[in-house]
């Protein structure tokens, strides 16, 4: 994703995050193709960007406790 279709993202945060600023991610995208992944306490820092289907992949595993430790 190109610096200027971020600027029109709308970035989310997960539910699970709270006021305290604790370790969250946001996630925005295009709305067609690409979703990208970022830190929530450095907007300005790097992203993780992904396909549509590859990002659905990733959240199933995420949801499924794959990743657990």
């Amino acid at each position: 994703m190109s610096t200027s279709t971020l600027s029109s993202v709308h970035w989310r945060k997960s539910s699970h995050s709270d006021s305290s600023g604790g370790d969250c991610v946001e996630v925005g995208g295009d709305g067609v193709s690409v979703v990208a992944v970022r830190d929530s306490k450095d907007l300005d820092g790097p992203m993780l960007e992904f396909g549509r289907a590859a990002f659905s992949a990733l959240a199933d595993d995420i949801r499924s406790g794959r990743y657990d430790r």
